[in-house]
């Protein structure tokens, strides 16, 4: 069985957000079966960057879109989540 992978582009409320300690609230936020295969940078404007982040879920869980954004927004140092690409893998 395959897996798809979901990245996310994660806006910080603000520039001063410490991607480390973001990172590893991602990591916490996350439903038993997903996991993180990846984290990335993307400059956006005057010091702000966004958080790029894949996440490697079970082709045959339903739902696991919206869940991951609620959770996603649930993080206070998110001020806005915007999906981005999905694709299958057999990794």
């Amino acid at each position: 069985m395959g897996s798809v992978i979901v990245s996310y582009k994660i806006f910080p409320v603000d520039i001063t957000i410490d991607f480390e300690k973001l990172k590893k609230k991602i990591e916490d936020c996350l439903p038993e079966f997903a996991s993180v295969y990846g984290f990335g940078e993307e400059p956006i404007a005057y010091g702000l960057n966004a958080l790029i982040t894949h996440i490697k879920i079970p082709e045959d869980k339903s739902g696991v879109l919206d869940e991951l954004e609620r959770r996603f927004e649930e993080i206070s140092e998110i001020s806005q989540v915007q999906p981005g690409m999905v694709r299958r893998t057999s990794r």
